[in-house]
């Protein structure tokens, strides 16, 4: 197959105008850059790049660099592997860690759409889906910003793997420590800024060598390109300290695990002003709007799971009693519901937020905000009710009384999750029918390995017994 160029015309997500490019290339010779990670994810949100020197960056933003797709799993079939990869200018950002050879080489990384060989877009790729979403709601007049609270746990390293909690981290929820991981999670805020990821604050979580990084609001498309690039940088800077960081979402037995609740507004583009807030609304500052939009993400959210909450792990998390979400609930001030929306002061409604809690870190953070919004987006397409609120405890709540009260509940195992997904032709089409096979496919193949294994727990209870 011959290797074409793309259309590489100005565009908000492209290699953009021949001025700008210029700029890049006056940048990088100035700063010394000697090579360029060029970024991308897999279907699952697993970070990947292809490295070229930086004399080979213009080239690069002129033609496209072309790589095999087959070498993906599910990314492409295999009469389909010749693809590009197109820088986004925007994402241009210099790497504060250096390389692995240790001669200070200067590493820069640019994020890049995927595209077909004749220029399209290809179906596949997680940021595409992102995209059209934000689309969707451009379409509106509407523009889609989040901020998540990325929760992780830094572990001490045995011959390579990581096996206990940080030692000398007793720490508990937001407690001042002086301990080494004080100073590690200061230099993973700091080394982001430089890569210009905005860090508003950061502590320590409930359990021991746990922490959250709370990130700045941004549109969806900057912020998803933030969070696979903090995963890997926070990694990068644990190890430098002989750490292991994680983002399991329930590593330990009995104690909290992490999540990645993320914090949602809906500005309009016309003026900037919050689309959610209502400042005559006495009891809750919420529009119309974003009530619909808080029962789109309610009517949604079992097979949003399969999404924001993709691994089997993810449902060890989602269990009563560690402030994790179980029941389809909102409010305002029970950390047990799904969605919250944090109080505002009455002159300040124009910041109000709506939180989903049940999203962890280890989703693919495009393919999570494009189903986020989408299913916000059906809830205002369809004028859909949102249900009382419920702030109350719900974990005592016997079955018989939730049922009267109409309170459904989250998927309990990735299984009843990929099924709800499966039933759920809103969030299909959001993810588009490749990606929507794909991501099936894996996971429902990573569902049935563990099921089939023996685990310790069986052996532990059963053996003695039988």
């Amino acid at each position: 197959m011959a290797r074409q160029r793309f259309d590489s015309s100005p565009s908000p997500t492209g290699a953009g105008t021949t001025e700008e490019q210029a700029r890049l290339l006056d940048r990088v010779e100035a700063r010394g850059v000697r090579f360029i990670n060029l970024e991308f994810t897999d279907v699952v949100g697993m970070a990947k790049s292809v490295t070229i020197p930086a004399v080979e960056l213009a080239d690069c933003l002129a033609r496209g660099k072309w790589f095999d797709g087959s070498a993906l799993e599910g990314f492409a079939r295999v009469a389909e592997t010749d693809m590009y990869l197109r820088p986004d200018l925007a994402t241009y950002a210099e790497v504060p860690w250096g390389t692995a050879d240790g001669e200070g080489d200067r590493v820069a990384r640019l994020i890049c759409d995927v595209l077909m060989p004749d220029g399209q877009r290809f179906a596949g790729d997680p940021r595409a889906m992102l995209i059209a979403a934000l689309d969707a709601a451009a379409a509106l007049g509407l523009r889609y910003e989040v901020s998540p609270e990325l929760e992780f746990f830094l572990l001490r390293e045995s011959e390579g793997i990581a096996r206990d909690p940080l030692p000398h981290d007793r720490g508990g929820y937001f407690d001042l420590s002086t301990d080494v991981a004080a100073d590690v999670r200061r230099e993973m805020v700091s080394e982001l800024g430089t890569m210009g990821i905005r860090v508003e604050s950061s502590h320590h979580e409930v359990a021991a060598g746990q922490h959250e990084l709370d990130f700045a609001p941004a549109e969806a498309l900057a912020m998803a390109d933030a969070m696979v690039t903090a995963r890997y940088a926070i990694k990068a800077i644990a190890q430098r300290h002989g750490l292991w960081a994680t983002f399991l979402p329930k590593p330990f037995h009995g104690i909290n695990g992490s999540g990645m609740h993320t914090h949602q507004q809906l500005t309009r583009m016309s003026d900037g002003a919050n689309a959610f807030a209502d400042p005559g609304d006495a009891q809750y500052a919420l529009s119309a709007l974003g009530r619909h939009f808080i029962a789109g993400q309610l009517a949604h959210a079992p097979a949003s799971c399969a999404i924001v909450a993709p691994l089997v792990n993810s449902y060890k998390r989602l269990v009563p009693g560690y402030e994790a979400p179980v029941m389809i609930t909102w409010g305002r001030v029970n950390r047990e519901a799904l969605v919250r929306v944090p109080r505002v002061a009455g002159s300040a409604a124009h910041t109000l937020r709506v939180e989903l809690r049940s999203p962890d870190p280890s989703c693919n953070p495009y393919l999570a905000f494009a189903v986020m919004l989408r299913a916000g987006l059906d809830g205002m397409a369809h004028n859909l009710p949102l249900p009382p609120p419920v702030e109350e405890g719900l974990y005592t709540l016997e079955e018989p009384a939730r049922l009267r009260r109409g309170i459904g509940i989250l998927p309990e195992t990735l299984a009843d999750a990929l099924a709800a997904l499966q039933g759920d032709q809103v969030l299909l089409d959001a993810l588009g029918e490749q990606i929507a096979a794909w991501f099936i496919d894996a996971k429902s193949r990573e569902w049935d390995e563990y099921r089939r294994e023996v685990h310790p727990w069986e052996l532990k209870r059963y053996l003695p017994m039988y």
